[in-house]
């Protein structure tokens, strides 16, 4: 008898030490906007994603020549050339770097999430090759949104149910997670149109207010980076040979 493996969601950083996380593959979700910013990047040539938690570290790396994006309540941190906006990873100039990353949110949940058994990168961007490559897989799955400050928010909850209405439908996946069951109800209500149903959620309204809903809407577009970050050593590179999963049938 083939036994299914599980699926569970993490609505913060906070609780991930009530999961087992040890022989499970670990989703980092922060769709707006630093999981969809670390896609973007590698998918136009970045060697590596460096995330660290705090500003003094990002200094010290910056202090070593490293190029540095800096990011705090949705803006760029003074001192540093870029934050966390997916179209700041889309130049010639950061082709073939290594780019040290601090964020309100992500950063903190991949640091959380480093010791298991594999830590990927997810959002919108590359939520097909993910699903497949996590079919393939055949592990237990945590989804863990970054969420903001530690508290619960939407944009990766819905996301999460993404993946898991897609890995349930399989038939190779089951769950008894409620925050994997709610996360699914939510996408159901939302999947029409992800963008309508955030208006009113707590970041959607804090970016739109520093003109950044361009970003919004690239960020809720599906399959725009078809790479998956995975963790490795100090930073995230991008998974080989990931990119051909994307054929890959079930």
């Amino acid at each position: 008898m083939i036994t299914a493996n599980k699926i569970e969601v993490c609505f913060t950083p906070n609780n991930f030490h009530l999961y087992d996380n040890a022989s499970s593959i670990v989703v980092v979700i922060d769709v707006l906007r630093a999981t969809s910013a670390i896609c973007t990047a590698l998918f136009h040539g970045v060697e590596k994603i460096i995330p660290v938690s705090s500003i003094e570290e990002a200094k010290a790396w910056q202090a070593k020549g490293y190029l540095v994006a800096a990011e705090r309540e949705g803006v760029v941190v003074r001192g540093f050339e870029f934050g966390n906006s997916p179209f700041s990873y889309m130049t010639e100039k950061v082709k073939g770097k290594e780019i040290v990353i601090t964020t309100t949110n992500g950063t903190l949940a991949l640091e959380v999430a480093r010791s298991s058994y594999k830590v990927v990168a997810g959002c919108f961007l590359n939520i097909d090759i993910l699903y497949h490559w996590l079919l393939k897989e055949d592990r237990n799955i945590i989804l863990l949104c970054s969420g903001w400050k530690n508290k619960f928010n939407l944009e990766d909850t819905l996301f999460a149910g993404a993946l898991v209405n897609r890995l349930l439908q399989s038939g190779k996946f089951m769950t008894e997670c409620d925050s994997a069951m709610a996360s699914n109800y939510l996408y159901e209500q939302a999947k029409s149109d992800l963008y309508a149903f955030l208006d009113c959620s707590s970041h959607r309204k804090r970016l739109e207010k520093l003109s950044l809903e361009k970003d919004i809407r690239y960020c809720l577009t599906p399959n725009l980076t078809p790479v998956i970050p995975i963790l490795e050593g100090n930073g995230l590179v991008k998974l080989q040979p990931a990119e051909r999963l994307i054929n890959y049938k079930k």
